[in-house]
C-alpha cells in the first residue's frame, strides 16, 4: 500500500470488484517520475490481491504526458537503463497478471503515457484524447516498453512516423490504429472503462488469466505451436469447476445467449 508522499501520486479505491487507480499529479500533466512509478507499482500489487479487474485513469485534464524530463536529464546512462527496466517491470505486472486492466484515456496520452496505456488489455479514449510520441524531438528514445507494446498495437511504420515527425493523432485515428478499442464522449471514459472492467470481473478467473497471459504470446509462436498451445489451454480452462458450472447453466438456459449489437 502506498504511504506518505507517494500516496499523493496515485489514488486507489475499490468499486465493487474493480480497483480504480488514478494517476494524481495533475499539475505536471501526470508526468511519470521515479516516485510515481513506485506509487503505481504499489497500487498495481494491491489490486492484484484485492480486485478481479482494474481501471487506470488520470486525474486532472490529461491522462499522462509521459516521462518527467526534469528528472530524466539528470541521470547517468546506467541510471537511465535501471529506470527503464523498472518501468518494464512495473508495466509488465499490468500486462501479464491475474486480472485484466482497462485504461480510461483523456487529454494527453503522450510518450510514457502511451507506453503505460499500451500495457493495459483494453483502452477507452474519450473525444478529448490525443496520442503522441515526441521522443525524436526531445533527443531521446522510448524507454517504457513502447518499442515492443505500442509498436505491436499500431505497427512499426505508424510508430516510426509519429516518433520522427512529432505527429499527434486524435481519438478516432487512435481507434483506427488500435491504440484504443472504444471512443466515447468527453468525460465518459472512466464510466465506460468501469462498466467494461465490471463485466470482465465476472468472468471465470482461469479464463481471464489465459486471455491475458497466453493469447498475446501466441502470435510469437509458429502456426503449429500456437494451435497446439490453444488445444491445451482450451482443454485446461474447460475442466475447471467454474467452467463446468457456467456451461451447465448455459445448457439449462439459466443464462442468456449472445445478443446482436444494440440488443437486436
Amino acid at each position: 500500500m502506498t504511504t506518505g508522499q507517494e500516496a499523493e501520486l496515485v489514488t486507489y479505491e475499490m468499486r465493487g470488484n474493480v480497483a480504480l487507480v488514478g494517476l494524481n499529479r495533475p499539475e505536471k500533466r501526470n508526468a511519470i517520475s521515479d516516485r510515481f512509478v513506485e506509487a503505481l507499482a504499489d497500487a498495481v500489487e494491491r489490486a492484484r490481491r484485492e480486485a478481479k479487474a482494474g481501471v487506470i485513469f488520470g486525474n486532472g485534464r490529461h491522462f499522462c504526458a509521459g516521462l518527467d524530463l526534469s528528472e530524466h536529464v539528470k541521470k547517468s546512462a546506467f541510471e537511465g537503463v535501471e529506470g527503464s527496466r523498472r518501468w518494464h517491470e512495473v508495466f509488465g505486472r499490468i500486462e501479464f497478471g491475474p486480472i485484466p486492466w482497462f485504461c480510461a484515456l483523456h487529454g494527453a496520452v503522450v510518450g510514457g503515457g502511451l507506453e503505460l496505456a499500451s500495457s493495459a488489455q483494453v483502452r477507452v479514449a474519450d473525444e478529448t484524447t490525443f496520442f503522441a510520441l515526441p521522443e525524436g524531438q526531445r533527443g531521446i528514445f522510448v524507454g517504457g516498453g513502447g518499442s515492443v507494446r505500442t509498436a505491436r498495437l499500431m505497427g512499426v511504420a505508424r510508430m516510426t512516423d509519429m516518433m520522427l515527425t512529432g505527429r499527434s493523432i486524435d481519438a478516432d485515428t487512435g481507434e483506427r490504429w488500435n491504440l484504443a478499442q472504444y471512443v466515447v464522449p468527453a468525460g465518459k471514459s472512466v464510466e465506460k472503462a468501469l462498466e467494461l472492467a465490471a463485466r470482465a470481473a465476472t468472468n471465470a478467473e482461469l479464463s481471464n488469466y489465459a486471455v491475458i497471459n497466453v493469447l498475446p504470446r501466441m502470435p510469437e509462436m509458429s502456426r503449429d505451436d500456437g494451435l497446439l498451445m490453444e488445444s491445451f489451454i482450451s482443454s485446461f480452462t474447460a475442466t475447471s469447476p467454474e467452467a463446468e458450472e457456467r456451461l451447465i447453466a448455459f445448457l439449462e438456459k439459466r443464462v442468456a445467449k449472445v445478443a446482436a449489437p444494440g440488443g437486436g
